[in-house]
């Protein structure tokens, strides 16, 4: 066998895709019985036929270059809006509309829409240029500000340093003053990672960026057809290439000439091949090479999906459900907000009011309904909580879980006019359509060291200007300390999120061998 790659994940399926086409060998080994990792599509609730993207949500991301090179049939949905922010200090009887026709007056901050715009138009000026170079041999630090700022003037100099050399919430204290348009920027910054906005480690920074990098503009798309139909075209593609993909496939070994053992329907088996692509995290990787496990930084989220008979009714008499749900929904985000509940979360408390984003897939894409579902006005709810770090969960997952649960219900309901609880339509068997992943369920069922749904912590897009770049692995971002083995997921440099970056830039590394 030319490859064997480790875990079937988008980026697995990525690099499967590559190097069959080129003419190699390849073979994908995955622990479940379905591809597609986080990115996967699901019936949630018996009974009800509506499929829910269970772990990821958006894609902004995924390169369209991926999609023509490998001929899968994917499409994406542009949302209407971008968000809608219930203002805390009105109950929710106000909020910021961010889309067509903005209305930060509504709120008391018609002074900050210019110095909004003009924020995310000076991040541009640094977006727009390291965006293409993702699919590229990896630039050092000090490449990529020369390219970023090459034939562009002083400002685009003071934008790579607030995002990439300052703490971000200076940039965004300084721009508006608003707390509530504050939180709305900031919220970027904080999505899946445990850090304050003035952090100096900056990785509130890095997250901070991947969020407003996809395309060079940050915009962030449905899936059509749900996540599980983004992993289902890839493995389409990789298949049609003649990739194998073999299920319910349990590595437990990794040797660094590139043997691999895994067990498959009851027996051990062993393959071997000329490169081990690993699309799991750098600490299961070093566990199955049986090399020192480095420390990850845990994930900090709690996913909730809904299922609604109606969208809820609004405080904001302004603003039609529609609108609110058509883009992100903030709940109890204002910048103030985030800093209390990540004090909150770091004295080892889940915070009240839990920050929490709301997203409604089925109003931009109604197929992942059923006919009779979208005829009755039904809809799905994803809400994605902040700030609770894995600390929380681990030593009691599930009641720790009721108790998120919770939470996430009683912030969503604090700027709704009626709960959330009496639209929620009932299972097959009379239960609230309501589940539940915390960072304990994805270290379970995913294999996610620690719930971090980026593989560990997120880094630059860059090396730093003394890391070595020797080899094709080293100069795509992708190598381990073996030579055979490679990473191809979120763990690699420019990984994270549902991409395929980490799959192509691993397949490209071995191409060039």
């Amino acid at each position: 066998m030319d490859v064997v790659i480790v875990g079937g994940g988008h980026n697995g399926l990525v690099a499967a895709a590559y190097l069959a086409r080129a003419g190699r060998r390849v073979q994908v080994l995955e622990r479940l019985d379905h591809v597609g990792g986080a990115a996967v599509s699901a019936h949630a609730f018996d009974g009800v036929d509506a499929r829910l993207s269970r772990y990821s949500y958006l894609v902004s991301l995924l390169p369209p270059r991926i999609v023509t090179d490998l001929g899968a049939r994917i499409r994406l949905s542009r949302r209407r809006y971008s968000s809608y922010t219930p203002d805390p200090a009105t109950g929710g009887a106000t909020g910021l509309l961010i889309g067509p026709r903005p209305t930060f007056d509504a709120i008391g901050a018609g002074a900050d829409a210019a110095g909004f715009a003009d924020f995310y138009r000076r991040c541009r000026l640094v977006t727009s240029r390291i965006w293409p170079t993702l699919l590229q041999p990896v630039r050092s630090r000090s490449e990529m500000r020369r390219d970023v700022l090459a034939g562009q003037d002083r400002e685009a100099a003071a934008a790579w340093a607030a995002l990439i050399e300052r703490p971000v919430g200076e940039a965004i204290t300084a721009a508006v003053s608003h707390d509530l348009v504050r939180g709305v920027m900031a919220t970027d910054a904080l999505i899946g990672t445990f850090a304050d906005i003035d952090d100096a480690s900056l990785t509130q920074n890095i997250c901070f960026l991947y969020h407003l990098i996809g395309g060079g503009t940050g915009d962030w798309e449905v899936p059509v057809g749900g996540m599980g139909a983004v992993s289902g075209a890839l493995a389409a593609a990789a298949t049609g290439y003649g990739a194998e993909i073999i299920t319910g496939a349990e590595v437990y070994a990794i040797h660094p000439d590139g043997e691999v053992h895994y067990r498959h329907r009851g027996s051990s088996r062993r393959v071997r091949a000329g490169h081990v692509l690993a699309n799991v995290t750098p600490a299961v990787l070093a566990e199955l090479l049986g090399d020192p496990v480095p420390g990850t930084a845990p994930g900090a989220q709690v996913k909730v999906n809904l299922m609604l008979r109606r969208l809820p009714r609004l405080r904001d008499e302004n603003i039609t459900p529609e609108q609110a749900f058509g883009g992100t929904f903030h709940v109890n985000e204002a910048l103030g907000q985030l800093a209390g509940a990540y004090d909150t979360a770091t004295a080892g408390r889940v915070p009240d009011p839990l920050p929490c984003e709301i997203y409604c897939h089925s109003l931009t894409d109604p197929s992942i309904l059923s006919d009779d579902l979208r005829a009755s006005g039904a809809h799905t709810l994803t809400v994605f909580g902040l700030h609770t770090p894995h600390a929380l969960t681990r030593k009691d997952p599930d009641r720790m879980r009721d108790r998120l649960t919770s939470a996430v219900l009683n912030s969503l309901n604090s700027v709704l006019a009626e709960p959330v609880q009496d639209v929620l339509l009932e299972d097959a068997a009379g239960r609230l359509c309501i589940e539940t992943k915390t960072t304990a369920d994805l270290e379970q069922a995913l294999g996610m060291t620690a719930g971090n749904i980026f593989h560990g912590a997120l880094r630059w897009p860059f090396t730093e200007d003394d890391e070595p770049r020797d080899t094709p692995a080293q100069r795509w971002g992708v190598a381990t300390a073996h030579d055979r083995i490679l990473l191809c997921g979120s763990g690699s440099v420019r990984g994270g999120a549902v991409s395929g970056i980490g799959g192509h830039n691993a397949a490209m590394a071995v191409l060039q061998r």
